[in-house]
This record gives C-alpha cells, sequence and structure tokens, in this order.
C-alpha cells in the first residue's frame, strides 16, 4: 500500500474513531470472571490499523506473535474489526474453536465482508444447506472429470504467458491462470476476452474484504463495494442465460457448480434466489483463484531459492510425463502419484498460508484456559499461532517437505485450509490446480528472481511486493 495513502487513511481514522468515542461510547456491562490478557488500542478501531499494517509491512506474524510473548501464549484480547476479539492461539486454541463450531461458536465475519456480500449472512439452517451443498461438487469422486480440463486451460496458459518469454511478472500471471481456470469450471466461461473482463474488478474485492469498513469514496471499502456490485450483475447476467439454456436442453445439469446450485433445492423445494447463488458464486470465484494463485507464486518463489526441491519436484513429474502419450492430458491417476510435489505445496502452505485465520462469535459465555469469554465476543484464530511455532514444527523457517511424510504434522497444527466442520470445501480442488500448474511449471522451464532480497505483503493475501518478477530458461523437451 502507498505509504502516503496509509498514513492518510491511518490519520483520518483516528481522529473520526475519537470523535466517535466522545460522542457514541457507552460503557459495556460488567463481564463476571477474568477477561483475556491484552489491549485494545484506539478507541473504536482498536487495533485493527497494527494488525492490517504488519501484513502491509510484510511480517503478518508480527501482530500475533509479539501478543502471545507479552500475554499469553494460549489465548490473549485486543479489539479488531469494530469489535473486542479473543484470539486463540497453538495447537489447543484451534481444536477447542474446530471442535465446538455451533457448540460455544459459530461462524462470524467481519461487517466489510457481510456489506461486500450481503446474502453472507445466512441463518443457521441455511449456513448447513450451504456447507453440505459445496463439498457434493468439491468432493474427490466428483473433481476427477475436471484434472483433463485443468491440464487443457493448464496448457494454454503456458503456451500465451509464459513461452517465448525472457522475463515475467509471475504473481499477474498465476493470478490469470486460477482465474480462467475457476471461471471455466464454475461457470463454464473461458473465452479469454470474457475471462479478463470479468477479473478486472477482483483485486479492488479482496482489498475491501478485510479492510476497516469506512465506506467513503475512495477508500478501499468502498472500491470493494462497488467492484462487487458490478460483478454481481454480470454473473446474473450469466445466470438468467443459464436458466435459459437448461430449459431448452443446451447446458447440463452437471456441467459445473452454476448449474448445480441453480437447481438445488432444499428439503422444502425452494430453490436458491438468483443473488444468493451470485455471491455464492462470487466468493468461490474469489477463493478459488485468490488463494491458489497465492501458493503458486510462492511454489516458484521456494522452487527457485532450493534448487534441490526443484528437482524433486522436476523428477517426479517427469517420471509421470514419461508414462503418458504425447498428447495425453493428465488424469485422477496421475494426481494421486505426486506426493512429494504435495508436500512441497504443503511446506508452501505452511510458511506462506494464503488463509492467515479466521473469525468466529461466542454464542454463550464460556470459560477457557481460565478467563472468560463472554457471549457475542469474536474469536479469532491463527494459523500463524502454531505454523510458525517450534514447539510444533522445528525450525519453522526452514523449508522441510518432509514434514508431511507419513502421516505429517499432528492434528491441528497445519491449518492452511481451516478446520472442523467449517473446514474450506475447496481443499480439493486448490490440491488439483497447484499440483497441475506445479506439472507443467517445471517440465518446461528453470528461473531465477530478479529482486533476491523481494519484500513479502499481505493485503489480504500473502503476496511478493513486486509480484515476483523471474527470469525464464526453457528446458528442451524430454522424449
Amino acid at each position: 500500500m502507498d505509504v502516503l495513502y496509509a498514513t492518510t487513511v491511518s490519520l483520518f481514522v483516528v481522529v473520526i474513531s475519537f470523535s466517535l468515542h466522545l460522542v457514541f461510547y457507552k460503557s459495556k456491562s460488567a463481564v463476571k470472571g477474568k477477561l483475556p490478557p491484552g489491549k485494545k488500542g484506539w478507541p473504536i478501531i482498536g487495533e485493527s490499523l497494527e494488525f492490517l499494517a504488519t501484513g502491509w509491512n510484510g511480517h503478518p506474524e508480527k501482530f500475533v506473535l509479539d501478543r502471545m510473548a507479552k500475554f499469553s501464549p494460549q489465548v490473549f484480547s485486543t479489539s479488531l474489526m469494530l469489535e473486542d476479539v479473543a484470539v486463540f492461539c497453538g495447537c489447543a486454541g484451534n481444536k477447542f474453536l474446530f471442535s465446538n463450531e455451533n457448540k460455544l461458536v459459530k461462524s462470524w465475519w467481519p461487517s466489510s465482508v457481510n456489506k461486500i456480500f450481503p446474502s453472507n449472512q445466512l441463518s443457521k439452517t441455511e449456513d448447513l444447506k450451504m456447507r453440505k451443498l459445496l463439498p457434493n461438487f468439491f468432493k474427490p469422486e466428483a473433481l476427477q472429470r475436471y484434472v483433463p480440463v485443468m491440464d487443457l486451460v493448464t496448457q494454454k496458459h503456458f503456451k500465451t504467458g509464459w513461452e517465448d518469454k525472457e522475463q515475467i511478472v509471475t504473481y499477474e500471471l498465476t493470478k490469470n491462470l486460477t482465474f480462467w481456470l475457476a471461471c471455466k469450471i464454475f461457470l463454464s466461461v473461458d473465452e479469454p476476452e470474457r475471462v479478463r473482463y470479468l477479473s478486472g474488478p477482483f483485486e479492488s474485492i479482496s482489498r475491501g474484504i478485510l479492510s476497516i469498513p469506512i465506506d467513503l469514496p475512495g477508500t478501499p471499502f468502498r472500491k470493494g463495494i462497488n467492484a462487487a456490485n458490478f460483478i454481481r450483475k454480470e454473473i446474473i447476467s450469466i445466470i438468467k442465460q443459464r436458466k435459459i439454456d437448461l430449459a431448452e436442453e443446451k447446458a447440463s445439469p452437471t456441467q459445473d457448480i452454476l448449474s448445480y446450485m441453480l437447481l438445488f433445492t432444499n428439503e422444502d423445494g425452494v430453490k436458491m434466489t438468483e443473488t444468493n447463488i451470485a455471491d455464492k458464486i462470487l466468493g468461490l470465484l474469489i477463493g478459488g483463484h485468490e488463494t491458489a494463485s497465492s501458493v503458486c507464486v510462492f511454489v516458484v518463489k521456494f522452487l527457485a531459492e532450493l534448487p534441490e526441491v526443484y528437482e524433486g519436484v522436476y523428477k517426479e513429474q517427469m517420471e509421470i510425463a514419461k508414462s503418458k502419450g504425447s498428447e495425453e492430458l493428465l488424469n485422477w491417476n496421475d494426481i494421486s502419484k505426486m506426493k512429494y510435489s504435495w508436500n512441497v505445496a504443503c511446506e508452501v502452505l505452511r510458511l506462506a498460508p494464503p488463509l492467515q485465520g479466521n473469525f468466529r462469535e461466542a454464542i454463550t459465555d464460556f470459560v477457557y484456559n481460565g478467563y472468560s469469554i463472554p457471549k457475542g465476543w469474536k474469536l479469532y484464530w491463527s494459523s500463524i499461532s502454531t505454523h510458525k511455532n517450534p514447539e510444533y514444527f522445528p525450525e519453522p523457517h526452514r523449508f522441510d517437505p518432509s514434514r508431511f511424510d507419513g502421516e505429517g504434522p499432528a492434528p491441528y497444527t497445519f491449518v492452511a485450509f481451516g478446520g472442523g466442520p467449517r473446514m474450506c470445501p475447496g481443499k480439493e480442488y486448490a490440491r488439483l490446480e497447484i499440483l497441475v500448474f506445479m506439472h507443467h511449471l517445471v517440465r518446461k522451464f528453470k528461473w531465477e528472481k530478479l529482486i533476491p532480497d523481494e519484500q513479502i505483503v499481505v493485503n489480504p493475501w500473502p503476496i511478493p511486493a513486486m509480484g515476483l518478477p523471474i527470469r525464464l530458461y526453457p528446458l528442451k523437451a524430454e522424449s
């Protein structure tokens, strides 16, 4: 983020917050018991700016790890996104939150998310139905038929974006690929011009999702709302056309998740509304491409830095390539052989998780680790509290794919996809697109980073500050 812009926003927010504090602040009712240790920061906005700024400055782990050291390694309190928040840390904190879904805690999103996705505020019953709907589409047996589709799109991507280039900016290309795949598999849209047209506003949406919810012209929040409204209208027009195509049997009921949602009915025979479907597709497009593109760019980064890891991935992928015909597309069986490559991807996810953490809300008063957690408080779990913790991962900053051999890390320590009933339903989809990307990447190129010490920033996903520019060295095709 531009320093001048960030400073201006910070000062503006502080002034407005202090004014609101003087005018509107009401003391909260006394809480029984001892609250988790911590600090609340500025009136109203709390520590939101510091929470976001550590990511902007390239050190997203600093906010959590500093407070774990200062207040408590198990749980500490803060104020984020205009809410009182308890941050649950470590393996025990993850286990507690993931195991008590809809018992002591429920899903919660900051108001910035709910404003950008108005239908995100589903009832508990509707939310549970959606949680059942998505896994049906994303389960391995349902995704198997998309492996050749992913392979074909990825081949086209490398041909148009990477081949015959001396230098490229990696993140721009990985974003293009993962968005193209998401449009193809979720909406059956793969015309390059149409995909580019739809992709434009997504950066604004991503920045707005976890921004401070100041709805004024020019703020990331307002830009996010406007961009989401634009994309929502485009998706609704696609939905209306798909309804016609389904009625005229020009589209298949099973061709993509859009058809799946249009034909889905609940126990009462009620179908999802167009707006609700549009918001769900919008969320899937963000989750299905922004997070995967972040992982792919860090795969490129770490393989450039670690030639021995590159060689391991190259050897595995070449064995798979040599077992196939020259024009034969990848299939599910090939994916199942990419064990070392997936270990590498998981180690990337550990060190640079796209999902830094997520929120819950306490639905009743309860006690955790001797501290009172009041009903209504927001709760946050952080992947950083375990991923970068030597208690769970010795030498946590060392890149070591063997951590994922055998049974892999201990339960509740590797939480790149969340956990419990709300584990990311797109985990298997992400695995496929990342592995197909790696397959073609190492078979076609070696490369080197053009900025050796490029800073990593988080806003809201981790990315190299300059997009990871690299110099490509094409490999000769092996027979």
